[in-house]
């Protein structure tokens, strides 16, 4: 089998380990198969998309609709890097899933408008689907309704007429959307889980995420029901698109 990419970009080793761990764990894939790229700490390599499966990207801290003056250069590097690779993979209907960044970064090349109306703090929120979404290939068989992981400061607030509105939550209108065939992206993460959420409240304790006397409630709050169903999608995208 071609290998999948994940595209990383967190700078603590902790989380970071931890998120690729959880994609390999929901994704069914073994470490050989799952090629990680960490571009807070080197380029991006010239992906090639006929030598790989399908490209992955973790969540970040970065934001997109920070101002450019507030970016940092490797901020600034990684998305140029992005706009690159997106200019072809959105072209070629490359396979691509990104998960929480991706909403910044696949919404960004698509001329969506992001901005910070709709964040939502770190808890789990209902995400039901649309139309559309209960009947996507990635989304088949799962509840029309699901609990799943989220925390963002910024979200889209007006999705381009190209792609196409798979899932809503109540304070965030567009929390997974398609482009093409092949090209998703996710505002919740389905690659989370009770003990991954936990690692990453503490390590972007500083982050703004929430308030410094918020710790222990932000944690309850991701303690509050058990989230199932989101760790299919990843499965589903591997097995949609192994190759």
């Amino acid at each position: 089998m071609r290998p999948f990419v994940l595209l990383a970009t967190r700078a603590e080793d902790l989380p970071a380990d931890e998120e690729y761990a959880l994609f390999l764990r929901y994704s069914g894939l073994r470490p050989e198969e799952l090629r990680r790229v960490r571009l807070e700490a080197e380029p991006m390599p010239r992906l090639d998309p006929t030598e790989i499966s399908g490209i992955i990207v973790g969540g970040s801290p970065f934001n997109a609709s920070d101002a450019a003056a507030d970016k940092s250069p490797v901020q600034h590097r990684v998305e140029a890097e992005f706009a690159a690779l997106l200019a072809r993979v959105v072209a070629e209907d490359v396979p691509f899933l990104g998960a929480c960044y991706g909403v910044g970064t696949l919404g960004t090349h698509l001329g969506a408008t992001i901005d910070r109306r709709h964040a939502e703090p770190i808890s789990i929120v209902p995400v039901t689907l649309t139309d559309a979404g209960a009947t996507d290939p990635l989304l088949t068989g799962l509840p029309r309704t699901f609990e799943a992981f989220v925390g963002h400061k910024e979200a889209i607030s007006v999705l381009p007429e190209p792609a196409v509105l798979l899932a809503s939550s109540p304070a965030c209108p567009v929390q997974m959307f398609r482009v093409g065939d092949n090209v998703y992206a996710t505002q919740f993460h389905p690659e989370l889980d009770v003990d991954g959420i936990t690692t990453r409240i503490h390590a972007y304790a500083s982050y703004g995420y929430f308030a410094a006397d918020e710790l222990d409630v932000t944690l309850e709050a991701v303690r509050r029901v058990a989230v199932t169903e989101p760790g299919r999608i990843l499965r589903a995208f591997v097995e949609r698109y192994a190759r």
